[in-house]
């Protein structure tokens, strides 16, 4: 399909959908692009099963198949999480550094591999053709919780800034853990060279650190240069780009380096306020970035829900997918539970264990970047597991996105209200005594 075309399209659908939800609906506006998206899209299957053999039915095909994982990986997720980074508060950062670090990583690794040691249970009860590598590398496409998820869902629906720091800073930072892991896993199944977990960890985490930071600094060095806001535009489009390039070229970690160039550009420009005020008076810089994240935030979800009109149905999904949510729960308030007891009594928000695992648990929402690494499996396992990949990568994000994402909000009262009390109660024993 012409990509103008299928570009015209996408737009249709955000501003259909859009208005729709506005009018009548009234749902946190990317919640009702990936459930509408995906009405749409079955509306258009079933046009497609009715009218077969004939251009429509071509053209609708076409939606599914256009090239989902190029355009994530290869094209937009950098910037997405360029402008994501870019609105990290440093302080609330270094505040929860220690809780952020044990979730983007501890948690991140002991839910991939306890997910897969579950999963492997059920390849077993129904005899699955899967092993325990494969059951575990799924267990690393959709244990990392999604950046873009977070920071256009979860930020929007009145969180508290301490909260939504520590969700979102983990979901930026546990990417590169969950897409080592991946590669990890990946060359034990394939027997490639790449099998020592702390050397792949260093390399994709730490050369990426490197690239990022090099890279910032000379160019922002060239923002001084200029006081011209358009250029400062630029020169941002042109940092993260050519980051993510360079580390995807050399092996690290472009999730990691686009978050380290958007935390380095807003750490930056707020050491250089007085002079970004003075040439940038309109604000366009970051109303730039505000914008392009919302569109490619929407386009990304709308493509989400376009992926089932291609998808292939496994026969095994209506038993494996009730079970792997429930393994998905479990892993994580698991990996959650034992991150919060390293944690020790600094846990974020004046919360105790339980409400902390709860939260933490229950707003890991999963996003675009599940979906890419289940796609990357179809070069090297057979189709029947990789249709289980697809499968439970797709419906593991829509339970997130619509189930988790919808409810959070009514979760996070119900604990602010429960922690409220126990305050209060505590104050109220301190009294009496």
């Amino acid at each position: 399909m012409n990509i103008l075309l299928f570009f015209i399209i996408i737009l249709a659908y955000i501003v259909c959908i859009g208005i729709l939800n506005e009018r009548v609906f009234r749902l946190q506006s990317d919640i009702a692009l990936i459930f509408f998206s995906l009405l749409l899209s079955l509306v258009l299957l079933i046009m497609k099963f009715l009218l077969p053999e004939t251009d429509i039915s071509k053209h609708i095909g076409s939606l599914g198949d256009f090239g989902f994982r190029e355009y994530l990986m290869d094209g937009m997720l950098c910037f997405m999480l360029f402008a994501g980074a870019g609105k990290v508060n440093m302080g609330k950062f270094k505040k929860n550094f220690r809780a952020i670090s044990l979730l983007a990583l501890l948690t991140t690794l002991l839910s991939s591999f306890l997910y897969g040691a579950l999963f492997y249970l059920v390849a077993l009860a129904l005899k699955l053709p899967m092993d325990i590598w494969m059951c575990i590398l799924l267990g690393c496409v959709v244990s990392p919780t999604d950046p873009i998820a977070a920071t256009g869902i979860l930020s929007k629906i009145g969180l508290s800034k301490n909260v939504c720091s520590v969700i979102e800073n983990e979901s930026l930072f546990n990417d590169g853990t969950g897409v080592t892991l991946f590669i990890f896993v990946r060359s034990l199944i394939i027997h490639s060279s790449d099998s020592n977990f702390a050397v792949l960890m260093l390399k994709e985490i730490g050369g990426a650190i490197l690239v990022a930071l090099l890279v910032s600094y000379v160019l922002f060095s060239l923002m001084k240069l200029t006081r011209d806001p358009v250029r400062y535009i630029l020169i941002s489009l042109l940092d993260v780009s050519s980051v993510y390039v360079i580390c995807e070229h050399f092996g690290f970690s472009g999730v990691i380096a686009s978050v380290v160039c958007g935390m380095y550009f807003s750490y930056a420009m707020d050491k250089m306020k007085r002079t970004v005020i003075v040439v940038d008076p309109e604000n366009f810089y970051h109303d730039f970035w505000e914008i392009l994240e919302n569109i490619l935030n929407a386009v990304l979800f709308v493509m989400i829900g376009l992926l089932v009109i291609s998808m292939k149905i496994s026969p095994y999904a209506p038993l494996i997918i009730p079970a792997a949510l429930l393994i998905l729960i479990f892993s994580r308030g698991t990996g959650v539970l034992i991150s919060s007891l390293l944690t020790g009594k600094n846990i974020p928000g004046n919360y105790d264990l339980h409400e902390y695992v709860v939260l933490m648990t229950w707003s890991a929402l999963k996003g675009g970047l599940s979906m890419a690494l289940a796609f990357e499996t179809a070069e090297y396992l057979p189709e029947p597991v990789y249709q289980i990949f697809s499968n439970v990568a797709y419906f593991t994000i829509f339970f997130t996105v619509l189930v988790q994402g919808l409810s959070i909000k009514r979760v996070y009262f119900a604990l602010e209200k429960r922690k409220a009390g126990r305050l209060s109660r505590g104050k109220l024993a301190e009294r009496k005594k």
